[in-house]
């Protein structure tokens, strides 16, 4: 059962947060910018509203997740915390001496309460319109831009997810105390899954009973950081990898395992849209969506700038129709005619090659076709025929017996005549410089809030943690913009 109690628990204690809780704190100040109401409003169908115990409160647990984004800690640690920072009991509200929750709850949480909700969008929107209200956005130009996130459990097996963070923990203890080494458990000679699980809680157990060193700040993070892919992610375990997660490539000769997270930012840096999708996806097919997010939240837009991911035709049509100056160089290639297929291959600009629908990128290209005034040339794109073989997707495009799997793109130099006029132009040149603010914003992300590696497995839990992010710096970038 849920009820909208979202004042202050009464305790003869609360002058103390005016005492120890600055104005200047960044919490306090999050806690007067936003109205936190729309989390309960948002929230209180996937609740009971009349039936069974009282629920905690939805703001309080999502402000938890918040602060696992603004602080990245983990579960344990962020309830951790809260026993004992004022400035997080004042963000939660709660009384300085009420009891936290459980770690476990905030695992329910998400998996229950937030799977069904729109949170990226609902998080972003809410941000720009603070920003619109408060007079920060005043620009009608977007940039856009992808970061990817590399999956938590990066294509290795249970058993060496497992292995690694053990190591993690050990090292932490060492740096400490090495002669705590001859108490640990024996390392495990198997390849059972379940004999490296016993191994860890073995591992865990010894540790704890050296009262004095499992407080040490670094060992209790790898510590808790191993207890909950145990406790937390055991089924994911089993499965053995993130089954949503998918290979995307960075450049021809470097890749990733895991997912992408597509963003729309004004000239102010404010996050104004965002996708999410898995790791091959491209980035060009996502502009006319993070157009229209952006619109939707309250934007004016008059002109988008990206790189030459953005350059494909169908932006450019969609563009031009909608009045809108797309600031994004041609790529030699993205540039070219027709192509058949082209639902099931799309260009990786980075790399340069054409990637299936399964995430395989062509191993090399070439110039096929006869010289005729290039009218009947092509560029024929080669995929390596083993992985062929083996796609589980394989049926209607790799042909059994076939000794070779190509695509082909036929060559059309002045398809784009507009669009390469006007990249030569000294507005588009002057425009072109915003774009790095974006990457700058792509390293806030990863680098502060932890977008750099997934905190859980599937598409679901990435769009909740890049939801949290988006919008920990959006109310960062308002605020420091407000001052």
């Amino acid at each position: 059962m849920i009820t909208n109690q979202q004042s202050m628990i009464l305790s003869p204690y609360m002058e103390i947060y005016n005492l120890v809780v600055p104005k200047d704190n960044l919490l306090r100040q999050i806690e007067e910018l936003v109205d936190f109401s729309f989390v309960y409003e948002e929230l209180k169908n996937n609740y009971c509203l009349d039936n069974g115990r009282n629920a905690i409160n939805p703001i309080r647990m999502f402000k938890y997740l918040l602060l696992k984004s603004i602080f990245d800690l983990s579960d344990v640690d962020v309830v951790e915390r809260s026993k004992y920072d004022m400035s997080f009991k004042y963000f939660l509200q709660m009384a300085p001496e009420e009891a936290a929750i459980e770690p476990s709850s905030l695992t329910k949480f998400r998996k229950l309460r937030l799977k069904d909700l729109n949170l990226l969008d609902l998080l972003i929107q809410q941000t720009v319109e603070i920003a619109i209200e408060k007079e920060i956005i005043k620009s009608k130009a977007i940039i856009v831009d992808a970061t990817h996130t590399k999956s938590r459990y990066n294509q290795k097996t249970p058993k060496e997810i497992l292995m690694e963070r053990a190591k993690k923990l050990r090292k932490s203890v060492y740096k400490i105390d090495e002669s705590i080494k001859n108490k640990f458990p024996a390392k495990t000679t198997t390849e059972a899954l379940e004999d490296e699980i016993s191994y860890c809680h073995k591992l865990i157990s010894v540790i704890e009973k050296e009262g004095s060193i499992s407080e040490f700040p670094k060992v209790k993070e790898q510590l808790n950081f191993l207890k909950e892919t145990i406790i937390d992610d055991i089924e994911q375990l089993r499965i053995s990898q993130d089954q949503d997660a998918r290979i995307g490539h960075k450049s021809a000769d470097s890749s990733f395992f895991g997912y992408k997270t597509h963003l729309a930012m004004s000239e102010e840096r404010i996050i104004t849209a965002a996708t999410i999708t898995t790791g091959e996806k491209t980035d060009g097919k996502q502009l006319q969506t993070l157009i229209e997010k952006s619109i939707a939240a309250g934007m004016k837009i008059d002109t988008v700038i990206g790189d030459t991911a953005y350059s494909e035709k169908d932006n450019i049509m969609y563009s031009k129709k909608n009045e809108i100056q797309l600031v994004s160089k041609l790529h030699p290639l993205v540039a070219q005619g027709k192509r058949s297929k082209s639902e099931e291959f799309e260009f990786n600009k980075d790399a340069g090659m054409y990637v299936c629908k399964s995430g395989h990128m062509a191993v090399r290209k070439a110039r096929t076709g006869k010289k005729e005034k290039d009218r009947n040339q092509k560029t024929t794109y080669y995929f390596d025929i083993e992985k062929c073989k083996r796609c589980p997707i394989k049926e209607g495009c790799y042909i059994e017996g076939a000794a070779t799997k190509t695509y082909n793109v036929s060559i059309k130099s002045l398809e784009h005549a507009e669009q390469a006029t006007f990249q030569e132009s000294d507005d588009f040149r002057e425009k072109s410089k915003q774009r790095y603010k974006i990457e700058a914003k792509n390293s806030e992300l990863k680098h502060r809030h932890g977008l750099d590696v997934a905190e859980s497995s599937g598409l679901i839990g990435m769009e909740i943690q890049g939801a949290l992010a988006i919008f920990t710096v959006n109310l960062k970038r308002i605020l420091k913009l407000s001052d």
